[in-house]
């Protein structure tokens, strides 16, 4: 027994030998002898306190980079009270794990007001699975999967999230295969006697229809609606993890979010012209109030006889505060058309017992931006099933205002799937980042929109939370756009607030110019050439030159 326990003693006196020996080559090897006896004789002077800060600063410029100690997600309420998903970020720093910030993504899930009950509570317990499922998932194997990572290789830790989420893919794809497979071995064999019922006759044509321009899109029968796309139950813990590494890179760096997305989209080449646009404030108050019920949207709902009502009681709001539209205000209309077709007529019912055609649609907003041309953008004009009425309309406006697809697209991943954006002819697209959109996933979509000159929208889903993360993935994305919804609720203020608060900063490093007319760009040849030509002003450029990119690194 002694032997062994003096054959331990030697043992371990060898190791700590070997330990102070490779302690002392490493301190010969980078000079901390004489870099600590600079620093003692600079500081002679100073406090001691000061004196060992300095020591700490020195021996930090030693320590390894900080890199993804562990990674948390938690269940937390948006914006309307709902259950959504919290992801905080821990680094390993000098040794010690610290906190270093933490996001709240937005689900993806509608609000459907006056909705049934049964759907409402089918909706909650839906919600309430993909949130838990999504914080198990960020708590058990995202976790592992990241511990070690730098956060500032935003690359590497999508390319991780993005295999974790394929494989979770091939999980849901072959449970649901090993269900269907079980249910077809139980389900009894029908009779042959047994006929399934007839397809139902397309409805008949109305006598007296009128033939020509007007009615070629009612001579087909309307599409049904397209299905929803599949959400992988959970697949918001890939999205908010990504967006946490984001801003705990940005955070360490001492850089703002928007800056390291600009540097990460700078990066992948080509490297984009990014475009803003200044917002106006201030004027006059005391407008007489308008009394309408407020939706969760923000947005007033208020009863009109005609379509032109709600856009001249804008007309009168903005001349009492002293603003002119179509110069210091434009609009946008959002049409949602898909919320506006009556499939048992097979026609858009505008108004309350007013329906119309496609044909008669087209006529209805060239008409509508005929008589107000402050109208800068329609937004979904038509269903996503509707191809043909999407061309009439951009042939018919799209040298006027931008078509924006935004319920009318597909997934950011669907989109990237297919390599393929230009399924319908619009202007450009509402993003969102929602699901599995990583940081690297919103750089791509960006970069291929803007190779296709097509306009960026971000928007803001329905269920938000006071995180106004999206404000600076906007900027540093640098879309034309954003759509952030009616100034209402404080989640909503602290958008628009973080907005100005980058505006102020751009403005103050010479990185952000203006012009006061608003001017359409590549829309088609004509206004390629017009612009090419001088003929239009400038636009609107935030400028991440390549110098400002490298120094802002620097520093």
């Amino acid at each position: 027994m002694g032997e062994e326990g003096g054959g331990r003693s030697c043992g371990t006196t060898r190791e700590l030998q070997k330990l102070k020996q490779q302690a002392l080559e490493y301190y010969r090897e980078n000079d901390v002898p004489r870099r600590l006896e600079e620093l003692l004789n600079s500081t002679f002077y100073l406090q001691p306190a000061d004196v060992y800060g300095h020591l700490a600063n020195c021996f930090s410029k030693l320590a390894k980079p900080p890199t993804i100690y562990k990674v948390v997600g938690k269940n937390v309420l948006d914006g309307l009270g709902l259950p959504t998903l919290q992801v905080e970020i821990f680094c390993t720093i000098q040794n010690f794990p610290k906190s270093i910030c933490s996001v709240v993504i937005s689900t993806h899930f509608e609000v459907h007001e006056n909705a049934l009950p049964e759907l409402v509570e089918a909706e909650e317990v839906e919600r309430a699975d993909a949130v838990s499922t999504a914080v198990r998932w960020v708590n058990e194997t995202i976790t592992e999967e990241l511990r070690g990572i730098e956060p500032s290789n935003q690359a590497g830790v999508d390319q991780v999230l993005r295999i974790f989420f394929e494989n979770k893919v091939q999980e849901d794809k072959e449970r649901k295969e090993l269900e269907k497979s079980l249910e077809d071995s139980t389900v009894p064999v029908p009779s042959p006697l047994t006929q399934p019922p007839p397809p139902p006759l397309p409805p008949d044509k109305k006598k007296g229809q009128k033939q020509g321009r007007r009615d070629t899109f009612t001579e087909k029968p309307i599409l049904p609606p397209e299905p929803d796309e599949h959400v992988l139950c959970g697949s918001m813990a890939i999205g908010a993890v990504s967006l946490a590494v984001a801003k705990t890179g940005a955070m360490l760096d001492g850089n703002p979010l928007y800056l390291n997305i600009a540097l990460l989209k700078h990066h992948q080449p080509p490297p984009p012209k990014t475009e803003t646009k200044r917002g106006h404030n201030g004027g006059k108050r005391g407008q007489q109030q308008i009394i309408g019920k407020m939706s969760h949207l923000g947005c007033l709902t208020i009863n009109y006889d005609t379509i032109e009502q709600p856009l001249l009681l804008i007309q009168g709001i903005c001349a009492n505060l002293g603003l002119e539209l179509g110069r210091n205000l434009h609009l946008a209309i959002n049409c949602a058309a898909h919320e506006l077709m009556d499939y048992s007529k097979g026609k858009y019912e505008v108004m309350m017992g007013t329906y119309k055609n496609a044909a008669e649609m087209v006529d209805l907003y060239v008409d509508l931006i005929n008589k107000f041309p402050s109208i800068i953008a329609l937004i979904d004009p038509f269903r996503k099933e509707d191809s043909e009425p999407w061309d009439s309309i951009y042939d018919a406006l799209g040298a006027r205002c931008y078509l924006i697809a935004g319920t009318a697209s597909k997934s950011i991943s669907k989109l990237l799937e297919d390599g393929n954006i230009g399924v319908l002819k619009y202007s450009g697209l509402i993003i969102k980042h929602t699901n599995q959109t990583t940081m690297s996933d919103l750089v791509e979509i960006t970069n291929l929109m803007d190779s296709k000159k097509h306009i960026a929208v971000f928007g803001s889903t329905e269920g938000e939370s006071s995180d106004d993360s999206l404000v600076d993935l906007a900027v540093g994305l640098g879309v034309r756009f954003i759509k952030l919804g009616g100034l209402s609720r404080g989640e909503r203020v602290t958008k628009y607030n973080r907005l100005l608060t980058i505006e102020e900063e751009l403005v103050q490093n010479g990185t952000l110019g203006f012009t006061e007319e608003h001017t359409f760009f590549y829309l088609n040849e004509e206004a390629e050439k017009a612009a090419v030509a001088g003929e239009l002003p400038e636009p609107l450029e935030l400028i991440f030159p390549t110098e400002v990119l490298e120094e802002s690194t620097r520093t």
